[in-house]
């Protein structure tokens, strides 16, 4: 699989960019998962949005396959935060979300000189979190009726 991570502020983002990370994040987080919570938070003004696109499209456009987004310090935690990860139904397995926090964390460290980031991780994927470095530091919660858990990572 050929696909591409790009990271950009709110202001670098194209409008067809940025609509289309809107509408990837309402396909699995609103429809998919059927919960209903306030996605546009006003949040995303201030953050790096990480897009993966798929390069290998037939017709030569890039689709957008996977997306996050990088918090800054003070949006949900005290220390700078990722959210919103996800990848597109038919495209989980792949890697994505791998390359994603790959990429990210390299971004957190090397360009915004952060060591230590945190998380609010739906339990079911605290193993792929741990895989990539982060650890629990929190009681498991309901979070808009889906179970989650705090991590982080320090990376000194």
């Amino acid at each position: 699989m050929d696909y591409s991570i790009i990271i950009k502020t709110f202001d670098e983002m194209t409008g067809r960019e940025l609509y289309e990370a809107m509408r990837l994040r309402q396909d699995v987080f609103v429809l998919e998962q059927t919960c209903l919570y306030p996605d546009l938070d006003g949040r995303d003004y201030d953050c790096w949005h990480v897009m993966a696109f798929d390069n290998a499209k037939a017709d030569g456009d890039e689709e957008l396959v996977g997306y996050l987004r990088i918090l800054p310090a003070g949006q949900t935690f005290d220390t700078i935060a990722i959210g919103r990860v996800l990848v597109r139904e038919n495209k989980r397995y792949d890697g994505i979300a791998r390359l994603m926090m790959e990429k990210s964390l390299h971004y957190i460290k090397e360009t915004l000189g952060e060591t230590h980031v945190k998380l609010s991780a739906q339990q079911y994927l605290i193993k792929f979190y741990e895989s990539v470095g982060f650890r629990i530091i929190s009681e498991g919660y309901l979070e808009d009726g889906i179970p989650h858990i705090d991590m982080e990572m320090k990376n000194d």
